[in-house]
C-alpha cells in the first residue's frame, strides 16, 4: 500500500491518543513502517532515533532478534489459552521469574495487558483484601498529587490530572492526595495527611521516585522509605507502580529498590515484554492471595482479562527478562545515565531553563513557561526541530526529556544528546534575540 493511502486512511479514521487535532493539521504524521534497534524507520526510509522508547516501552529497542525469535517460536505452538482453571508453560515461567525478582519470592502474579489494567487490579485486590479479613471500612486510597497511573476510572482516581481528566471527575472515587513536591526531609507533610485517614485507608499507591506523565518530577528515596515504614506500622498496603520505571531504567531493576522498601503490590508493564507486545502484571504478596480463599465462604477475586497471560506475550516477556539479566540493565542505565547527565548539565543555569534533572537513563530539561506562546509552543517547536534531524520525542508540557532504549551505545547516546542540547540552545537563542529587539 502506498504512503499516500496510509495518510488518507489515517486522516479519515485514526483517533490518535494524547494528540491535539491542531498538531495533526500542521502536517502529516510520519508513517512508521519498520523498527531497527534504537531507530524507527518511515515509509520514505528516514531513520529516527526513538528517544522516548515509544512511550517508555521499547527498552530493548525494536526488532531485537531474540525477542522476535521467541514470539515466532511460541506463535507456531500455542497462540492463546485462558488461564481460568488452565495453565501453560510461558505464563507459569513468567510468574515464577517475576516473583523471584521481588525482595521475597512468596508472591502471586495476576497478568493483564497494560499498565492501567495492572493498577486497576491492584486497587481491587487491596479493597477486597480488607473486606476478606473483616475490615471493609478500609476502602480509601492515598496517592501523590499529580501522579499518573492510567486512564481507567480507578486509575484516574488515584492519578488525577486536571487538564486530562476533568470531564470524568464526578465519576471518580474520593482519594487522599499527598502534597507534591516535598523535600527529602519533609515526610511529616505526608504523614499529617495520612494520619487523618489512617483507619479508612486500604492502600497508598505511588510512582516510585519519578512521576512520569506529570513531567518527570522526581523525589528522594528517603521519602519513599519513610512512606513504606508508615504503611507497615499502620496496616495500610503499599502499591508500587513500576509500569514506567521498572526493569533497570532507574539504575536499579525496580525503582523501589533505591528506597529499600518491600511493597505489598507491584505493578509492571511497558518494558516487561521489551516493548514488543502488550503485557502487564500485578505482583501480590502471598498473604494477600491467601485471603481470597473460598473454604468457608466464597472470597474469589472475580476479575480477569481475556488475554491474561497470553502465551506469545509471555514468551516475549520471559526472553526480555533473560536479556535484562544478561546485560545487567541497571548497571548499564547507571553508566549511560551518568554520561548523559554530564552533557545535559551544560544547560543548567541558562536563561529559559528552569531545571535539569535525571534518574538512571532518564534525562530531563524543564523550560521556563513562555510569556507569549504562539500557535506552536516552544517545547513543540523544539520537538519539530529535532524531528527534522531524525529524533522523535514528545514534550510533557514545558518538559523535554530523553528516555532512550537501554541498548543505545555510548556513541549513539552522545550524538542524541548533542542534537537534543543543540536544539534547545538554538530555540532559546532565537527567543533571546527576539526579546532583545
Amino acid at each position: 500500500m502506498s504512503d499516500s493511502e496510509v495518510q488518507r486512511w489515517d486522516r479519515a479514521h485514526v483517533w490518535h491518543p494524547y494528540t491535539k487535532a491542531s498538531t495533526l493539521e500542521a502536517g502529516p504524521a510520519p508513517v512508521i513502517v519498520r523498527g531497527d534497534g534504537i531507530y524507527l524507520v518511515d515509509a520514505e526510509g528516514r531513520r529516527f532515533v526513538d528517544a522516548i522508547s515509544s512511550w517508555w516501552c521499547a527498552a530493548l529497542g525494536h526488532g531485537h532478534p531474540r525477542i522476535v525469535a521467541a514470539i515466532q517460536g511460541q506463535a507456531g505452538v500455542l497462540q492463546h489459552s485462558i488461564l481460568a482453571n488452565l495453565t501453560h508453560p510461558q505464563a507459569a515461567e513468567l510468574a515464577a521469574r517475576l516473583a523471584g525478582m521481588m525482595p521475597t519470592r512468596e508472591r502471586r502474579v495476576l497478568f493483564a495487558s497494560d499498565g492501567a489494567s495492572a493498577v486497576e487490579q491492584a486497587l481491587k485486590i487491596a479493597v477486597q483484601y480488607w473486606s476478606n479479613v473483616g475490615r471493609g471500612a478500609k476502602r480509601k486510597f492515598a496517592c501523590l498529587h499529580t501522579a499518573y497511573h492510567g486512564d481507567t476510572l480507578g486509575a484516574m482516581a488515584v492519578g488525577y490530572l486536571e487538564e486530562w481528566h476533568r470531564p470524568f471527575q464526578s465519576l471518580l472515587a474520593e482519594v487522599v492526595a499527598l502534597p507534591f513536591p516535598v523535600g527529602a526531609g519533609e515526610f511529616g507533610v505526608w504523614e499529617r495527611a495520612l494520619e487523618a485517614h489512617r483507619t479508612e485507608l486500604a492502600a497508598v499507591i505511588v510512582e516510585p521516585l519519578c512521576l512520569g506523565a506529570a513531567g518527570m518530577l522526581m523525589y528522594a528515596p528517603e521519602l519513599l522509605r519513610a512512606l513504606g515504614d508508615w504503611c507497615a506500622r499502620n496496616e495500610v498496603l503499599l502499591i508500587d507502580d513500576e509500569v514506567a520505571m521498572g526493569f533497570g531504567r532507574t539504575g536499579r531493576m525496580f525503582a523501589f529498590e533505591h528506597a529499600g522498601v518491600d511493597p505489598d503490590l507491584v505493578c509492571v508493564g511497558k518494558a516487561l515484554s521489551g516493548g514488543a507486545l502488550p503485557m502487564s502484571a500485578t505482583i501480590a504478596k502471598q498473604f494477600l492471595y491467601d485471603s481470597f480463599s473460598d473454604a468457608e465462604r466464597d472470597r474469589t477475586l472475580q476479575h480477569g482479562h481475556t488475554f491474561c497471560g497470553n502465551p506469545i506475550g509471555a514468551a516475549a516477556a520471559n526472553e526480555a527478562l533473560q536479556i535484562y539479566a544478561e546485560m545487567d540493565a541497571p548497571a548499564r542505565a547507571r553508566s549511560l545515565g551518568a554520561r548523559m547527565a554530564k552533557r545535559l548539565g551544560a544547560l543548567r543555569g541558562k536563561r529559559g531553563v528552569r531545571d535539569v534533572r535525571g534518574l538512571g537513563l532518564i534525562g530531563v530539561v524543564e523550560l521556563e513557561p513562555e510569556a507569549n506562546c504562539g500557535a506552536i509552543s516552544r517545547p513543540h517547536r523544539i520537538r519539530l526541530r529535532l524531528q527534522e534531524r531524525g529524533v522523535l520525542l514528545r514534550p510533557l508540557g514545558n518538559v523535554l526529556y530523553l528516555m532512550p532504549p537501554l541498548i543505545i551505545s555510548e556513541e549513539e547516546l552522545d550524538a542524541l544528546v548533542e542534537l537534543f542540547v543543540g536544539a534547545i540552545e538554538s530555540e532559546l537563542a532565537m527567543a533571546g534575540a527576539a526579546e532583545g529587539k
